[in-house]
């Protein structure tokens, strides 16, 4: 058995590997970069080695980097988790070499089925049916247009090399393919080092199915069940469950014997995924691809099955036969899993960054949270956004998915800002309750873009008020609070004879609130717009009941000098609080001169400037693409006008707030 083990990953995967190699009896070593210093999975693991820069590609990237690791600190084996090194045959490669035991499939498989094209080939020979399309060798803008006008539109364009969405454009006419060949060629060679694509038929309401293989170094193969992936946008999985409902027993059964088709085909040794698209109502499964790693809805799979497939994955690594024929495996309950993302799905699905202050964990039966944050850990662009994965089960899919729905408006993260109350949205709507699901399921629910439900009665402002009046009441307040809250003979939360009032300013989201409170002993009086509200506060730890004209609601809070963190319903908003005249102190020294610039969101990559100075733009056109967390953004023009001065170049790292381009502002503007 592996007695030492390096996970060659960070974040959610690490720390999910460790927790098996604890359980296991296996000692864990990580690796972090310059920005992962201080990252849980640097804690939990019982030996961590720094591998480098805080890009992925000088540091979790870097093969000999990772190998380097493994021979200082003597661990035996790699698991590569997802992303980053697990589909690239550098790593199993020079495990290979340095005796160290690679934690996955063969070099072989990795290399076969990293390709789309080879690996619809493979398929083929197998007698797995795939997506009508063309993945021929000539990548010429020609032949691939005359293919897509052969297949016949809609069709999709995908990157050969990868997934995830990079490099993949749907084309709905011919006049579209010459620029949509163009970024899905740049999209691609920027994330996997292959610019080659492939075409396929639009399936037009597709589901998105895969199967869960294991198999060993002794010719054993066996499958876990399905899942359902369909709950996606831009081509990620937002919601996965297993199993996948309101699917037949016969194409279930194709799924499964396709699945072992090319599993037997590949000889594969390992954790692995087959996946399949399915046209709505069809029973005719179509082969996209293999994952030849552990995927991150593998949870759901575990809850269902009662199988460890981190622990599987180690023990065949290390040689053994698989423990389990497939007459073993049987399913029991459902289970649901959400990614929980660092990003504003009001705003475009912005990515957020920033130091979580505080994490609050949802209690029940039936839910598993598997994390790579936790209070003091810094979400930063060099990674994907997601932190968490919130998973429920139940005995059907009905108790699975309201103990999710629960544990959403339960499960907090302050600091950063997050999707929950968005996929809670997509938990709790009628179309998912009924099993109605395909890849356009949110384009369809949210057609106008996702929106919080709108606070008509200011009641969240007066929450965040009273729960900043509270949390100062008998302290010593910190200056960066102001100085009309630090002078020690000024109170304005208690009485002196008379009722002191308070004039506070609530803001959140560019739009400000004027409050005044009055204190006393059961509470404040709270006025908004005129209207006194009576309100009250019982405050424990990250959790608050908030009282307003006596209807109490539960918050998850969290409080740092004047900004306050409410979770509601599992979404977090932070307000700022403080006294009138800091806000307008505030204000004025924060006003900015000059025209109107197009400023970066946050740190991130420039991939293009699609303008030159003197050039005339119209508001909204698409002035830069920004790359940032793993995602493309197009950046679009803030006015009307002419670009006056340009910042920047394609290539460029900066930082949050810097500013990219000058336009000076047409009259009509």
């Amino acid at each position: 058995m592996i007695r030492k083990l390096l996970i060659a990953n960070r974040g959610e995967i690490a720390c999910r590997v460790i927790a098996t190699c604890r359980r296991m009896g296996i000692a864990s070593v990580a690796v972090y970069s310059d920005a992962d210093k201080d990252a849980l999975h640097v804690r939990q693991a019982d030996e961590a080695v720094h591998i480098g820069p805080s890009d992925a590609a000088s540091s979790y990237l870097n093969a000999d980097a990772v190998i380097a690791a493994a021979k200082a600190t003597g661990a035996e084996a790699i698991h590569p988790g997802y992303g980053f090194l697990s589909e690239r045959i550098v790593l199993p490669q020079l495990c290979e070499q340095n005796g160290i035991i690679w934690v996955g499939p063969s070099p072989d498989a990795i290399e076969r089925m990293g390709s789309k094209i080879e690996s619809k080939h493979i398929a083929e020979k197998a007698g797995v049916a795939g997506v009508p399309g063309y993945h021929g060798a000539d990548q010429d803008d020609a032949a691939m247009t005359a293919a897509a006008t052969k297949i016949g539109y809609p069709v999709l364009i995908k990157s050969s090399a990868g997934g995830g969405g990079r490099g993949m454009r749907r084309v709905e006419k011919e006049s579209d393919m010459k620029a949509a060949l163009e970024i899905a060629r740049r999209e691609a060679q920027a994330g996997f080092g292959d610019s080659s694509l492939l075409i396929e038929k639009l399936i037009q309401r597709p589901r998105h199915l895969e199967v869960q293989v294991l198999g060993d170094k002794h010719g054993g193969l066996v499958h876990l069940h399905e899942r359902e992936c369909s709950v996606q946008r831009n081509y990620q999985k937002v919601v996965e469950e297993a199993p996948a409902p309101r699917l037949t027993e016969k194409a279930r059964e194709r799924l499964f014997a396709a699945a072992l088709k090319l599993g037997n085909a590949m000889k594969y040794d390992s954790a692995g995924t087959v996946e399949f698209i399915l046209e709505e109502g069809d029973e005719q499964p179509y082969f996209l691809e293999m994952n030849t790693r552990l995927q991150v809805e593998h949870p759901v799979t575990e809850l269902i099955t009662g199988l460890d497939l981190v622990e599987l994955q180690i023990r065949v690594a290390a040689g053994e036969p698989l423990p389990i024929s497939q007459k073993d495996i049987t399913i029991n309950g459902w289970a649901i899993e959400v990614r929980v993302n660092a990003e504003d799905p009001a705003a475009g699905y912005r990515p957020n960054v920033g130091f979580v202050h505080g994490v609050r964990l949802p209690d029940g039966d039936g839910i598993r949270i598997d994390t790579g944050i936790a209070a003091g850990s810094e979400v930063t662009p060099h990674y994907d956004s997601m932190l968490a994965k919130v998973i429920a089960y139940g005995s059907d899919r009905t108790v699975a998915a309201q103990r999710l729905a629960t544990a959403l408006g339960t499960y907090s993260v302050f600091g950063v800002g997050t999707n929950q109350g968005f996929v809670r949205d997509i938990i709790a709507h009628p179309k998912f309750v009924a099993g109605e699901l395909t890849t356009r399921f949110i384009e369809e629910v949210f057609p106008d873009g996702w929106k919080p439900v709108a606070d008509t009665q200011g009641h969240a402002a007066i929450a965040a008020a009273a729960v900043w009046a509270k949390h100062i009441e008998g302290r010593a307040v910190p200056p960066a609070l102001g100085p009309f809250l630090s002078l020690g003979g000024f109170r304005v939360l208690s009485r002196a004879g008379k009722p002191a009032v308070t004039r506070l300013t609530v803001e959140h989201g560019g739009t400000k609130v004027l409050l005044e409170l009055i204190g006393g002993k059961e509470g404040y009086d709270i006025s908004l717009d005129g209207k006194v509200h009576k309100v009250s506060v019982r405050a424990s730890g990250a959790d608050a009941s908030v009282s307003i004209d006596g209807v109490s609601r539960r918050y998850g809070i969290h409080v740092n000098n004047s900004e306050v963190g409410l979770s509601v319903d599992g979404a977090v908003t932070l307000y700022q609080v403080m006294p009138e005249l800091d806000g307008i102190g505030a204000s004025l020294g924060g006003a900015a001169a000059g025209g109107p610039r197009l400023a970066a969101p946050m740190p991130g990559l420039v991939v293009a400037v699609q303008v030159e100075v003197g050039q005339d733009v119209a508001k909204g056109d698409t002035i830069v693409t920004f790359e940032a967390m793993k995602l493309m953004m197009s950046l679009p023009a803030p006015v009307s006008g002419k670009v006056k001065e340009i910042f920047c170049k394609a290539g460029e790292t900066v930082s949050a707030g810097a500013v990219l381009l000058d336009i000076e502002p047409a009259e009509s503007a």
